[in-house]
């Protein structure tokens, strides 16, 4: 078969084919439809301008598997594209991703009109796949069962010029009896540490200032290389990366939070005063029936060494609310320990059957009305925290990372956003000098609401960075490309590969 950059995309010879990626899930699906993009680039496509809703020549869909209702969310809009495509001759439809890993005939049988369904162990064949199905003219299923290539080998179009997403492993070895995910996405498997760092460089090297280390189970990193202390010397390594300014992880897992990364994270100046460690229960019981392996003693042991050794550190956290058997007394447990860990964010989840894991079959489910009573209480009690403990940062001098796309409301109110070194979402007054996303800038906080902190007074300094070069580099060169894409005009060349962070999919 002929390679996908060996072919372009079969459209109209005046006509550059479009596609849009529409994705699911956690941090990982987000980081790999930069790859699915990255992929599609590369094959000659080129992204569909914002808000097309369907109205592309290829749509592919990234979809979670953890989420509740996922499959119906699935369906319900490969429905709404179904006129579309009857109408559009030579659209294509693709479907990837977890729940496609988990159902896979089962889509083209309620979806006869998707012509791609791929997993999650090969989405470099989805340019191939969409080939394969245009010229044979049936639908094209093709689940791996293990890693094919890791995932960072293949082309990539990154969402940020600033910030980026460096996976360091795959899958997960956990157990964890209401997670579906090692069952989609396979056992651990560590990269090479050089390889990790040498992506970090060249992301540095094209202007990137924040670097996220992303894994299943991202502090486990080593146990495929049978190095216990890898983690923690990754991390100092990138605090030796000249030009990265900033360096978080995600979603790190209890049982394997040991000493040493504590030291490296308090350690090392780019780590980011920053830690989202998944509590999912209190509940000693129902840790045990979830296969966590960690009881709340040693919870808590985490979040005070942490504490102790960064006094600034911002933690969040995941929790499920009603899981099978949860009692009153075991609910109780788990706001004990929101009270003791005084958590900057939580990321609550009501419990909800996820067919395949062990946790849908277990007796003594939790009515649908005590899980949600549960829930409100629980959303409120974090409420009041979030905002006490943002109440703390009133006063303080931060240096803020400009973000792009973070305020919703910064049109209206002639604000800008940015990140804090321990994430925390500052909205800033916009200074007259022109900032960038990427660029630094000093502010103090007057402010404090639950989610967000604003600094109402005038900006105190403006730091122009190369982050922020290479962005508007970035923004020029797609505006010159979609006006040649307006004009009808061939796709010229491959542009170079150029991303948000948001809580684990609940089962970390």
């Amino acid at each position: 078969m002929t390679s996908s950059s060996d072919r372009s995309p079969a459209v109209d010879a005046q006509k550059t084919a479009t596609y849009e990626i529409r994705t699911y899930g956690c941090q990982m699906n987000v980081h790999d439809s930069e790859r699915l993009a990255g992929l599609l680039e590369d094959a000659g496509y080129v992204r569909a301008p914002e808000g097309a809703d369907g109205d592309a020549d290829v749509v592919v869909f990234n979809t979670c598997a953890v989420r509740e209702n996922a499959d119906n969310r699935l369906y319900g809009n490969l429905g709404r594209l179904a006129p579309k495509k009857a109408s559009r001759p030579g659209m294509q439809i693709a479907v990837g991703g977890c729940l496609a890993q988990k159902d896979r005939d089962t889509i083209v049988k309620k979806a006869p009109w998707v012509d791609v369904v791929f997993g999650t162990h090969n989405i470099g064949k989805l340019p191939v796949l969409l080939e394969r199905a245009r010229v044979q003219q049936e639908a094209q299923v093709e689940i791996a069962e293990s890693l094919e290539a890791f995932p960072s080998t293949l082309p990539t179009r990154r969402e940020s010029a600033y910030a980026a997403w460096v996976s360091i492993s795959v899958g997960c070895n956990n157990t964890c009896t209401f997670c579906i995910v090692p069952a989609l996405r396979g056992k651990e498997k560590d990269r090479r540490p050089g390889d990790i760092l040498a992506e970090v460089e060249a992301l540095v090297a094209e202007g990137v200032s924040e670097v996220t280390l992303l894994g299943q189970n991202v502090n486990a990193y080593g146990s495929d290389i049978g190095d216990r202390e890898a983690f923690s010397k990754l991390l100092r390594a990138c605090g030796k990366t000249e030009g990265l300014e900033r360096v978080r992880f995600t979603s790190p897992h209890p049982r394997d939070f040991t000493d040493d990364v504590i030291a490296a994270m308090a350690e090392t100046p780019n780590v980011m005063p920053q830690l989202h460690m998944p509590l999912q229960s209190g509940s000693d019981t129902v840790l045990k029936a979830m296969r966590r392996s960690y009881r709340q003693e040693r919870y808590l042991d985490i979040i005070e060494k942490v504490r102790a050794a960064i006094p600034h550190a911002a933690i969040t956290t995941d929790i499920i609310v009603g899981f099978p058997g949860e009692t009153e007394e075991d609910f109780e447990q788990t706001l004990h320990v929101v009270r003791e860990a005084r958590f900057a964010q939580a990321f609550t989840f009501q419990y909800s059957k996820r067919p395949g894991t062990p946790a849908a079959t277990m007796e003594n489910q939790v009515p649908k009305e005590v899980v949600q009573a549960r829930y409100e209480r629980l959303v409120e009690l974090q409420e009041e925290i979030s905002w006490e403990e943002n109440k703390k940062q009133v006063g303080r001098t931060l240096e803020l990372m400009v973000a792009e796309g973070e305020g919703r409301k910064d049109g209206a109110t002639h604000r800008l956003s940015g990140r804090a070194p321990d994430n925390r979402l500052v909205h800033f007054a916009k200074p007259e000098q022109q900032v960038r996303p990427g660029d630094v800038v000093t502010v103090e906080v007057t402010y404090a609401a639950p989610h967000h902190l604003l600094a109402e007074g005038p900006v105190l300094g403006v730091r122009r960075t190369r982050a922020g070069d290479a962005g508007e580099k970035r923004n020029a060169a797609e505006v010159a490309k979609s006006a040649r894409v307006m004009l009808g005009l061939p796709k010229i060349g491959v542009p170079a590969p150029l991303p948000v962070a948001t809580s684990g999919c609940g089962c970390d």
